[in-house]
């Protein structure tokens, strides 16, 4: 890691940034994030930032890290050892505040930004959010209101090519306000890569207690939800149902594959919590438990899933939740199902799920 270049005239040349650190000519150049390969392996990545102080906070990949200020001037920056292949979302807090980096068009939201070393493969399809600008969003709202879950909710409902098969997303609002997946999905169908489908989003409103393994959320997706969709007007076909979930969310669409096998029958799982057992996520240490948790006790009694088609992906550096999704994934197989299996350049971070989630989709309908 290059550090304590601040004695040296401009040490951020090399990342492309000529001029003196602090003048108009320099952040009229600048442009970051910006990384430069590491002795030993991966990158080395710059980050900026202008005014007062700053932290720079990763979503789950690194702990905090302090800015330094070059000399007296209003530039901050950050040299960060990445290791090959990361994409990671970011901002920057200032005080209580959280602001999205200026100087990279690529947001998430209007406080994140994402940065990806230079060997992150492509995420076609994704255009390039920034801070600022406003995702489009579906057209038809359906206001749900479960008698077996409580509460309202919102759900938007987008036909791609038309409409298809439902296309269930869990966690739907980070899809909707987040991540631009309405564009993406309509992108790889335009590209040949998806089949007609029918987005339904489903927001979460209490993400522990909604997507342990319970049963309340699948039935209410079934006896409430789903009828719902069918009457909204939007051409959908609910009999081809795939549900795509992470973290907690792949945790229960794994859940109701096991418990609701003629509802759940396709699946799109990143990151799966198959850590969870009831009450891990109060301990110091939620993912220090049995390996594969709850889901895994149940799958060693090898239930029937020989109709289950199931694709699953997690962050290759989530070191702490490799063995909890490998045990999942391989008692999955010995139970019949049908199993793809993949990593991608991330850590538990939607970010790095985003090409997974259309790769994996398409599939699980194929």
């Amino acid at each position: 890691m290059r550090l304590g270049t601040s004695n040296r005239e401009n040490a951020f040349v090399e990342f492309g940034l000529p001029g003196t650190p602090g003048t108009d000519a320099f952040w009229a150049a600048a442009g970051t994030p910006a990384s430069l390969p590491a002795d030993g392996g991966g990158w080395v990545t710059l980050f900026l930032w202008r005014g007062s102080p700053a932290v720079l906070g990763f979503e789950s990949w690194s702990e905090p890290v302090p800015l330094r200020r070059w000399g007296d001037t209003d530039c901050w920056y950050a040299e960060v050892r990445m290791p090959a292949r990361l994409r990671v979302t970011y901002q920057f807090l200032v005080d209580d505040a959280a602001h999205a980096d200026p100087f990279n068009p690529v947001g998430a939201g209007g406080d994140r930004s994402i940065a990806a070393t230079p060997d992150a493969p492509a995420q076609p399809h994704w255009p390039a959010i920034g801070d600022t600008d406003v995702l489009p969003l579906p057209r038809t709202r359906i206001r749900w209101n479960s008698e077996r879950l409580g509460g309202r909710r919102t759900v938007r409902v987008h036909p791609v090519g038309g409409g298809g098969p439902v296309v269930l997303l869990l966690d739907g609002d980070d899809w909707l306000y987040l991540h631009p997946a309405m564009t993406a999905f309509d992108a790889a169908h335009a590209g040949g890569e998806m089949p007609a489908v029918t987005l339904v989003f489903l927001p979460a409103t209490d993400r522990e207690a909604e997507f342990a393994c319970r049963p309340e959320l699948w039935e209410a997706i079934r006896d409430e939800l789903l009828p719902l969709v069918a009457e909204s007007g939007v051409p959908a076909d609910p009999n081809r149902l795939a549900v795509a979930g992470q973290s907690l969310g792949g945790l229960s669409a794994v859940y109701a594959a096991l418990e609701f096998p003629d509802l759940v029958s396709r699946i799109a799982c990143q990151s799966g919590s198959f850590w969870w057992t009831p009450g891990a996520a109060d301990l110091p240490d939620p993912l220090g438990g049995p390996v594969g948790g709850t889901l895994a006790a149940r799958l060693r009694e090898r239930p029937d899933l020989s109709g289950l088609r199931v694709a699953f992906d997690v962050g290759e550096h989530e070191t702490a939740m490799l063995p909890h999704c490998e045990l999942t994934e391989t008692l999955a197989g010995r139970s019949g199902a049908t199993v793809r299996v993949s990593r991608s350049a991330s850590g538990h971070d939607r970010a790095g799920w985003r090409q997974a989630l259309l790769r994996d989709v398409a599939w699980a309908l194929d």
